[in-house]
């Protein structure tokens, strides 16, 4: 039967492998080794509901009991440290090696840390796993002064959780807007508006100087300029870093995520990896990207898995992601670099409006507050290659289903 296949990594992706393989009908010895002590969970209540429930738990991606059923060797606390490629073979820390076939890699990310100073204080926090939440949770309900420094997803979400728990929160935001990466300007300037509204103190061109403490702990954050502002937790939420360095010390080829083909092969035929911690060629930009999004990672595992098994097809999912802050739920579709107009739907003082990213006169992305059917008829357009007029998108009478292809008849 050979040594089969082990996925390192028990984040979505890798339990998505797990499963994928599984159901495609791989019979053959199957590993998952997660360096964390939890069944693979969901990630994305950790910056919301877990953190506002002192009694929130974790919440399985799938029953403990499905790896015992699908005899998936279920190995948590294990992390692996090197990957003989000629011997196949997978090193774990405590000593253990573990034989293979073949590899997936599904490492996932970490926190980025900014060079400030004293960033190791306690009360400094960043937020990736259940145990970074766990102890996020408990500081959060006993502090009264919040800074969050950066405001991307993660850190807004984190603000608006620490709000509504009525705790005073500054958000620190080095860049010019909100989000600046990943939405349009009208989307900024609104989140901007509801969460000073809320009562957050957001400032915008911003960069954190460092951190001041008393007695080991945080005690408030400087501005560069030189600014005081008070803090008994400081929650850093700038961005992550690709877990790649077991790949690479394992010759595997990496620019920004370990690079993989269209089948999310690795420099190494018997090496697939997915998710967080790869750069891959995303056909309808064309370009090479890594994406952060829990859909990323679901749906590169599924090509991953039918790659392992010889019955690969290119990897071509639109991408689309989501973030709940308060009362706002931000879904997104489609990636709008090289955007050259952007068409609003809606009205924003009605708390549900779209804005649809054009290049020329192609579609590349929708970006959808509280108006989930824009977003999933976004989904299917951009799945379509479809580009309805921009004059029909910002029309209210236009009903946007009315854009999509016609079915076949039979």
């Amino acid at each position: 039967m050979g040594d089969g296949i082990i996925i390192v990594g028990g984040g979505h992706g890798g339990s998505q492998v797990a499963a994928s393989l599984r159901e495609a009908g791989y019979d053959g010895p199957l590993a998952l080794v997660s360096a964390e002590r939890e069944v693979p969970y969901q990630r994305p209540p950790l910056s919301k509901a877990f953190l506002k429930d002192p009694v929130h738990d974790l919440l399985p991606l799938r029953p403990a009991s499905f790896y015992e059923k699908h005899a998936v060797d279920l190995r948590l606390g294990a992390e692996a440290v090197a990957i003989d490629r000629v011997g196949r073979r997978l090193t774990l820390k405590d000593g253990t090696t573990l034989p293979f076939d073949r590899l997936a890699l599904a490492t996932g990310s970490r926190p980025r840390l900014p060079p400030i100073e004293r960033i190791g204080l306690d009360g400094v926090l960043g937020l990736r796993e259940a145990e970074d939440a766990r102890r996020l949770r408990t500081a959060l309900h006993a502090a009264t002064d919040v800074v969050v420094v950066g405001g991307g997803f993660i850190g807004l979400e984190i603000a608006a959780t620490a709000r509504l728990l009525g705790k005073t929160v500054t958000v620190l935001e080095a860049a010019d807007r909100l989000m600046g990466r990943v939405v349009a300007p009208d989307i900024s300037r609104y989140f901007l508006d509801r969460h000073r509204a809320w009562g957050s103190d957001i400032r915008l061109g911003t960069p954190v100087g460092g951190i001041l403490g008393d007695t080991g702990r945080a005690t408030a954050v400087t501005t560069a300029a030189g600014e005081r502002i008070p803090a008994d937790l400081v929650v850093v939420g700038i961005g992550v870093l690709p877990n790649v360095e077991l790949g690479i010390a394992a010759g595997l080829a990496a620019e920004n995520g370990l690079l993989v083909d269209d089948f999310m092969t690795t420099s190494a035929p018997e090496i697939v990896a997915i998710g967080d911690c790869v750069a891959f060629h995303q056909v309808a930009r064309g370009r090479r990207i890594r994406l952060e999004s829990v859909q990323n990672a679901v749906d590169q595992a599924k090509t991953a898995a039918h790659t392992l098994l010889g019955r690969g097809a290119p990897y071509r999912e639109v991408p689309w992601f989501w973030s709940d802050q308060g009362d706002l739920k931000l879904q997104m579709v489609g990636l709008p670099f090289g955007a050259t107009r952007n068409v609003v739907r809606g009205d924003p003082a009605d708390g549900a409006f779209s804005v649809f990213h054009y290049a020329e006169e192609r579609l590349v992305a929708v970006d959808s507050v509280n108006r989930a059917g824009d977003h999933m008829v976004g989904r299917r357009l951009l799945a379509a290659g479809l580009s309805p007029a921009p004059e029909g998108v910002s029309d209210p009478l236009v009903d946007l289903k009315s854009l999509l292809p016609k079915p076949a008849r039979a």
